[in-house]
């Protein structure tokens, strides 16, 4: 994990309580990840971002997206890295390669990391609803998320993580199709929220379950929204 915020905590969580190992680290230091660590168990340690990169199978990048270019390379090299992010222009500042709509969110870390295998994913669903809606494989309530990716085998090994974890995958394509379901789109957040909640995004017990067909036409509904 690089970055160790809402939904890298959750996603640890959620990895740890699958049986995986995990690294947690963020910009301010491992010391400052003691109570998440200890709160998670033996199968989670702190360390410096490129000591977790290091030693990740699988990187989670989850870090604001103006700090995207601290991420570590070398390590990375040849990895499958999920990421997170999205960009909000009063947080990140403006990025004029997404202003202009020229390249998307998961485009730009991947070329910071031009060696590693970038798959965008969990950028579209709160903490909350992350940390609600797992199943088992097979629960009628089993939800789906979305994956994009350039790497058919990185596609393949977050699919298995996603369904460790207690969800199922749905692939929308390249990274350049990522923005099917970046901020302010039908696919952002929306299918998740049941009724109770729609009006608040993230409120715990607000969740539903949302299957491949929901989200399926979420992503296609993008299309009209961008073109308006």
């Amino acid at each position: 994990m690089i970055g160790s915020g809402l939904i890298g905590g959750t996603v640890a969580r959620l990895a740890v309580q699958a049986g995986h190992d995990v690294v947690l680290s963020n910009r301010r230091g491992p010391d400052t990840l003691a109570d998440l660590v200890a709160e998670l168990g033996p199968k989670a340690r702190a360390a410096t971002p490129a000591e977790a990169a290091e030693a990740g199978d699988v990187v989670v990048v989850t870090v604001p997206l103006k700090a995207y270019q601290q991420v570590p390379v070398e390590p990375l090299r040849g990895k499958t890295v999920i990421d997170t992010n999205n960009y909000y222009a009063q947080r990140d500042g403006e990025i004029a390669e997404l202003e202009d709509e020229s390249t998307t969110v998961s485009e730009l870390l991947q070329a910071h990391l031009p060696e590693s295998h970038v798959v965008k994913a969990f950028n579209n669903i709160s903490s909350v609803h992350l940390g609600e809606l797992p199943r088992p494989s097979g629960d009628p309530e089993r939800s789906v998320l979305a994956i994009a990716g350039d790497d058919d085998a990185a596609k393949q090994t977050v699919t298995a993580f996603l369904d460790s974890i207690g969800f199922d995958a749905l692939d929308a394509g390249s990274l350049a199709e990522g923005w099917r379901f970046q901020r302010d789109t039908p696919a952002y957040g929306t299918p998740y929220l049941g009724d109770s909640g729609a009006a608040h995004f993230g409120v715990p017990g607000s969740g539903r379950p949302v299957t491949a067909e929901t989200l399926r036409r979420a992503l296609a509904e993008a299309v009209r929204y961008r073109d308006m």
